[in-house]
């Protein structure tokens, strides 16, 4: 599977799988189907109620058609059902966010990816730009990825309860934020997932140095252990 080196806010890169260009051509085909079943349902309603407002209409079957992606990747956080069904995601390259601005990017050069060479442009950009990217997210500074794994290490392995009677071997942890704890969630899913250690070697020490700890566990342990220490101190 090919992977992308994601750098984080904490300057620690990450790899994640990028979503296959068959996974976004299902996605977008998928996402028409459910345009074009709009649109005949509309069609059908007016014609049955004899609507004849020239704005009605055009408001009614252009603007979906329009903004149709824009406005999910907006409100369901990069993503649009299309997207959702083949768990795809849409993120900036720099680790954060994408934001309302980028999502906007992406929409405003769609008009070039999908409607010159009815699409194939966009096909092959993506697959050859080396990043999973079409046009619009290099002007925007985001590629799309595969969730479906990353999501299972992180229910099975993360975010455990601790044990009532567990006792915390680093109570330092307390001065840890969420996304500190994303960011080892994300490095224990490259060394889980790709077998990258580097991640999980550049986070032990930016952990240890943060919270002034020595300790000889091994770093995959120490953040497993520092994870954990983590939820059942917020818990209580």
């Amino acid at each position: 599977m090919q992977t992308i080196s994601v750098q984080t806010t904490q300057n620690v890169f990450i790899q994640y799988p990028l979503a296959s260009v068959g996974d976004r051509i299902l996605a977008y085909i998928l996402d028409r189907i459910i345009l074009i079943a709009y649109i005949v349902a509309i069609v059908g309603l007016f014609i049955n109620l004899d609507v004849e407002l020239i704005w009605l209409w055009i408001i009614s079957l252009a603007g979906p058609w329009l903004f149709y992606h824009l406005l999910f990747e907006i409100f369901m956080n990069g993503q649009s059902p299309g997207k959702r069904v083949m768990q795809i995601q849409v993120v900036r390259l720099d680790g954060t966010e994408a934001t309302v601005g980028d999502y906007i990017l992406r929409w405003a050069f769609s008009l070039i990816d999908f409607y010159m060479l009815s699409g194939a442009l966009a096909v092959i950009v993506i697959a050859t730009s080396g990043k999973g990217q079409r046009i619009g997210d290099m002007v925007a500074g985001t590629t799309v990825v595969k969730l479906i794994e990353q999501q299972q290490i992180t229910a099975e392995k993360i975010f455990i309860t601790p044990e009532q009677a567990y006792v915390p071997s680093f109570p330092q942890v307390t001065q840890l934020e969420s996304r500190d704890i994303e960011l080892i969630q994300r490095a224990l899913d490259a060394l889980a997932q790709f077998e990258n250690e580097q991640p999980v070697i550049l986070v032990t020490e930016k952990i240890k140095s943060m919270l002034g700890i020595q300790t000889s566990l091994p770093p995959d342990k120490f953040l497993y252990t520092v994870v954990k220490d983590y939820n059942h101190l917020a818990a209580r």
